[in-house]
């Protein structure tokens, strides 16, 4: 076990963005954003009453009802784990590896920050045994772990952990007194809705469980950073929420009044959301699948992507062929295929992997290429991968990688 600190190898602490739709903004979210433009006052800490009725009405579709005065809201999911973190105090657990935002917030607290295994066949969450191991090491040398992040629709792994591991590790912290944050972003981005299960912690520890998630995930662009917050109903659920809302009041982590407005709309889940939604995600779902095809053909390792927008490859077994150019860590990965790709390619070292493991994010909005016209006619394709921009990239991405490869095998020892 040890704590991570890259903060001395590559620009570590200025971390990757969500992976972006790469799609225009629906004009009827514009509009609500640009009518909200003109209202004189600000949102309140914690967002206002039909934004937080907004966001509860849409846990209450996904099972998990929630009154709106258990809700908070801010400009971004990374203010409100910050005030979680700083309400609860303590060191902070992660699964390695994790979304690149969450340890720079609680780096910026002064916290200990420990990274425990995930199982084998899925990222998010972390291995049950392992943490349980980690959480009494941790306390052994003196720490106090209060707080454990999880994810189940994972970046960067794009996995949703099966029910039972999910199970186990709500299980295992509970049973240790920890607080969990449970960040579920890219939940309704699943490839295959009817076909994966996805059950968060929330049902099954209601005391225990914040649940948090930026709408830049699947409703909102970037341009109009908004993220809601579910937390527990009981008494202290209700102190945690109190003492957030004030950490973000001391941030001034105020939504602005556009944002707010178009977070409500979007969570009241009109037809026009849900039906541009629903085609984004089948859009990412094919780039995805190529990428990831792409990916293993040419040699690396990779689990099959179930939600999100994104692939996390392992060119480990190339590492060869990267060696042979100079990279041997995941810095000098990323480097090397931004460069050789033009396309964001952040090293698995900034989502706490080892920095020595050649893992890599990458992400499907940018194979639409810069043209919104683009972008708009491989949202209605009825076969995405033709558009010529993104053969294009799928190319080169796919040439990049098999010239690794073919490197990689002329440096591997005769037989």
């Amino acid at each position: 076990m040890r704590r991570t600190d890259h903060a001395g190898h590559g620009r570590v602490r200025s971390g990757p963005p969500l992976p972006e739709p790469g799609l225009p903004v629906l004009p009827e979210l514009a509009a609500v954003a640009a009518a909200a433009a003109g209202h004189s006052h600000a949102p309140p800490p914690g967002g206002d009453p039909a934004l937080r009725a907004a966001a509860s009405g849409y846990w209450e579709r996904r099972g998990l009802p929630v009154e709106p005065e258990h809700v908070a809201a801010a400009p971004g999911a990374a203010p409100l784990l910050l005030a979680v973190a700083a309400a609860l105090g303590g060191d902070v657990l992660l699964p390695r590896p994790c979304a690149a935002w969450w340890e720079p917030q609680v780096r910026l607290l002064g916290r200990s920050v420990y990274h425990v295994p995930t199982p084998a066949e899925c990222g998010g969450v972390p291995d049950a045994y392992a943490l349980l191991e980690t959480v009494r090491r941790v306390r052994a040398e003196g720490g106090a772990p209060r707080l454990l992040v999880l994810s189940v629709a994972d970046d960067p792994t794009a996995t949703v952990p099966p029910p039972d591991a999910v199970h186990e590790a709500v299980e295992a912290a509970a049973g240790e007194g920890l607080h969990i944050v449970s960040d579920e972003t890219w939940r309704d981005t699943l490839h295959r809705p009817h076909d994966t299960v996805l059950i968060g912690p929330a049902g099954m520890a209601p005391g225990r469980v914040t649940v948090v998630s930026d709408l830049a995930g699947a409703f909102l662009p970037p341009a109009l950073p908004a993220a809601v917050a579910r937390f527990p109903a009981d008494g202290p659920g209700a102190a945690l929420r109190a003492r957030a809302l004030d950490v973000l009041t001391a941030l001034g982590a105020t939504l602005a009044a556009p944002a707010a407005a178009a977070a409500a709309y979007a969570l009241g889940e009109p037809d026009g959301i849900t039906a541009r939604l629903a085609a984004a995600n089948r859009l990412h779902a094919r780039l995805a699948a190529a990428l990831h095809e792409t990916a293993v053909g040419a040699g690396a390792l990779a689990r099959p992507p179930v939600a999100g927008r994104h692939v996390y490859a392992d060119l480990g077994p190339l590492r060869a062929g990267l060696a042979a150019r100079g990279v041997t860590d995941a810095q000098e990965l990323e480097d090397h295929l931004q460069e050789r790709l033009g396309l964001p390619a952040p090293g698995g070292h900034r989502f706490g992997d080892d920095i020595d493991a050649l893992r890599v994010r990458l992400s499907t909005g940018p194979l639409l290429g810069p043209d919104p016209e683009e972008r708009s006619g491989a949202l209605g394709a009825p076969e995405p991968l033709e558009s010529p921009h993104v053969a294009r990239a799928l190319a080169r991405i796919g040439s990049a990688l098999d010239d690794l490869r073919a490197e990689a095998q002329r440096w591997e020892p005769p037989r």
